[in-house]
């Protein structure tokens, strides 16, 4: 089990998951001290399956528009009052 620094992760972050995917293990340290531990999963881990997929994404297209009654500057002149 291989040993990296926060700051080693954060800056290789890409390369260190492609060895993890491969079966490398990592302890992260923060100031020398170890904080976690980044390990493969293994092949039946059904751990972290999805159990409740995504919703369909927002589209803002069915949503009404509204149209103000003040213009904003004329809202503006009122939050600064009298300055």
């Amino acid at each position: 089990m291989k040993m990296i620094s926060q700051r080693e992760l954060r800056d290789a972050n890409a390369a260190v998951m492609d060895e993890v995917e491969r079966g490398e293990s990592y302890i992260v340290t923060r100031r020398g001290l170890p904080i976690a531990r980044i390990v493969p999963l293994a092949a039946h881990d059904t751990e972290l399956r999805c159990v409740k997929p995504a919703k369909a994404r927002f589209t803002p297209g069915g949503v009404r528009r509204v149209t103000a009654i003040l213009r904003t500057n004329e809202v503006l002149e009122d939050l600064r009052g009298e300055r």
